[in-house]
């Protein structure tokens, strides 16, 4: 099915195609040899999530002050991915055990995704669940690339995340993992190959299950400790199958991996691999021509609005890494600490506040804005309390399990010189 507009009221996320996500990125744990947090990271987590929290907000509020020349959700969304492919790699290397970072993993995005889940629920009786909700596909995060609404829209994009997350487990266990620039451009062709030849949704509705099944079956096997490289094929195979056969725009779940590969290409820029800078060049600039040459492209994927989105996201993740050494506001950094809350929270509470209340741009005078605040106040204060009372205690849970966990080790690819 076609894409449609990201951040409008009427549908604010693609419900049975793509739209925008983040703050899953860099875990709590990761941090630089001298112990400081990874701010910058932060800070761009705390931009994107505002960008994304806007663009649902103002339609509701100040539609005339929407911006027509971006899709600002995308934008906020692409930043996430990027932040995403530049940490989750790291964080598996670092750790070295793929059975720890699983452990953790879980314990970062499950908690919180549930509780939202368990929120749209209760609120059912005033704001209905989204029909075709599958109950297996939010068991593996994989709603949007097996064809399931989802039970909070927002939550499409932890779909590509827990997509990344296989295909980098399968690359580190088979020792591949180093060749992220030929990646990033080898899904980014792949967006086009599919783009241009394929129509959307070829997966049966038994994709699911199945895809429950492989994920289940994979992980047994690469974290069980036997028959670990066909357990990394099986989690390599569901992912490609799903963002290429999957009911979204065929370009698309390809072209959000290789956003996703060109954060970590930027890592290894970073470290001293200066090849790896022009796969992210080659990646940015098919990724701006994709909607002129594939088939369907609308709403907020419409080149008029998406190659301004990219370009943007491009920006100011660029700004970010050049400013990584200088001390990030702790306004910025503290919202980037709460994204995660924010981004899976705000779109439920919006439902509801604007079904309580009505339509607030319908009001006169300066209610809107003064309904707007008395929103944005609510929401952040909730979101303080899901961090501190829920993401945090969770996540020293799973670091703790983490370190108690035998260890399960990938096999570290050979230094190649030059290799991306």
């Amino acid at each position: 099915m076609p894409t449609t507009e990201i951040g409008t009221p009427e549908v604010p996320l693609p419900r049975d195609g793509a739209g925008t996500s983040p703050g899953r990125g860099e875990p709590r744990e990761d941090r630089r040899g001298d112990g400081a947090r990874l701010a910058w990271l932060d800070a761009l987590r705390g931009v994107a999530a505002g960008m994304v929290l806007v663009s649902h907000t103002l339609p509701w509020f100040a539609p005339a002050l929407s911006p027509s020349w971006i899709g600002l959700g995308v934008c906020g969304v692409l930043i996430f991915f990027l932040v995403s492919g530049y940490i989750i790699p790291a964080s598996l290397e670092r750790r070295g055990c793929v059975r720890s970072f699983w452990i953790g993993r879980l314990f970062r995005l499950y908690p919180l995704y549930l509780l939202a889940i368990v929120v749209a629920l209760a609120m059912a009786p005033i704001v209905p669940v989204n029909r075709g909700a599958d109950p297996i596909a939010h068991i593996t995060m994989l709603m949007t690339t097996v064809g399931s609404a989802r039970i909070v829209d927002p939550m499409w994009t932890l779909s590509y995340e827990m997509i990344f997350y296989l295909l980098v487990t399968a690359l580190f266990v088979t020792g591949a993992h180093r060749g992220s620039g030929p990646f990033a451009v080898g899904f980014m062709v792949l967006s086009l190959g599919v783009g241009v030849t394929l129509p959307n949704g070829l997966l049966p509705d038994s994709a699911p299950l199945v895809s429950l099944v492989a994920v289940v079956i994979g992980l047994a096997c690469v974290l069980g400790g036997r028959l670990r490289t066909a357990g990394a094929l099986v989690l390599g195979a569901t992912a490609v199958v799903l963002v290429a056969l999957g009911p979204v725009d065929p370009w698309l779940g390809p072209a959000i991996l290789a956003v996703m590969f060109a954060g970590t290409a930027i890592r290894r820029w970073e470290q001293g691999r200066a090849s790896a800078m022009w796969c992210v060049l080659i990646v940015v600039i098919i990724l701006c021509a994709a909607p002129m040459v594939c088939f369907p492209a609308s709403g907020s994927t419409r080149p008029a609005k998406w190659i301004p989105a990219v370009l943007v996201a491009a920006a100011v993740f660029a700004v970010g890494m050049a400013l990584r050494h200088r001390r990030v506001p702790r306004l910025l950094s503290g919202f980037g600490m709460i994204s995660y809350s924010v981004y899976l929270l705000h779109y439920p509470l919006l439902l509801l506040f604007v079904e309580v209340l009505g339509a607030p741009r319908l009001l006169p005078g300066p209610l809107p804005a003064l309904l707007a605040a008395l929103y944005l106040a609510a929401l952040l204060g909730v979101c303080v309390l899901t961090y501190r009372y829920v993401e945090l205690p969770m996540q020293r849970l799973g670091r703790w399990l983490a370190r108690e966990a035998p260890p399960v080790e990938g096999r570290e690819a050979p230094q190649v010189k030059g290799s991306v």
